[in-house]
């Protein structure tokens, strides 16, 4: 955990097995509010949710890392097996020819605004990265983001992408490694399918 998030005060810990469970309420309801910002745009329901995380906490050697900030989850990162993961995320790497039993997939990180700029990202990275190394037989860590156009007109004029900081941590896209996921954003009636590209290191 970097300095500035302990002068803060954060509990930063690594959940795993039957923990998992326990924190789903905490892990919806940051999901819900980090992901309806941009890029995610992502409007979505407490039932959407219960269902996707209740499959994720039941994944063999998953992992959440949280950062509390006295009792209040500010943050939290998901981590499991990619052949644990659905189809849409796996099936991109076997049709690359990649053996999906040997990639880590790094899944979402939600972290409130109020609580950014403290070294978290690193921490979830940190951790995510260890739980891999732990289980054993990793060669890969990826993780994917949505794919947007620039001129979309909720992308706000101040954004930074996170970018810099990825290839800092060692990932790069990898090319044609793209899948796709359907969700309502905030300004559809409806769901849409979302591209993900995929961002990957080795371990």
């Amino acid at each position: 955990m970097a300095a500035s998030a302990e002068k803060k005060k954060l509990d930063v810990k690594s959940v795993t097995g039957e923990g998992i469970y326990k924190i789903l309420p905490d892990l919806a309801r940051l999901r819900i509010i980090v992901f309806r910002d941009w890029p995610y745009l992502y409007d979505g329901t407490l039932e959407y949710e219960e269902k996707y995380l209740k499959k994720f906490a039941s994944a063999k050697g998953a992992v959440v890392i949280t950062a509390y900030d006295g009792a209040e989850m500010v943050g939290a990162s998901t981590g499991a097996p990619m052949i644990e993961h659905a189809d849409e995320f796996g099936e991109p790497f076997r049709k690359a020819g990649y053996d999906i039993s040997k990639i880590f997939y790094c899944g979402e990180s939600v972290l409130l605004k109020s609580h950014r700029g403290y070294g978290l990202g690193h921490a979830f990275f940190d951790g995510r990265e260890a739980q891999a190394r732990k289980l054993g037989g990793f060669q890969y860590s990826t993780f994917c983001r949505v794919i947007r156009p620039d001129d979309h007109p909720l992308k706000p004029a101040d954004y930074a992408p996170l970018d810099p900081f990825w290839r800092k941590r060692g990932y790069h896209p990898v090319d044609g490694i793209i899948a796709t996921y359907d969700w309502k954003d905030v300004d559809q009636p409806g769901e849409t399918r979302h591209d993900m590209q995929f961002w990957m290191k080795t371990l």
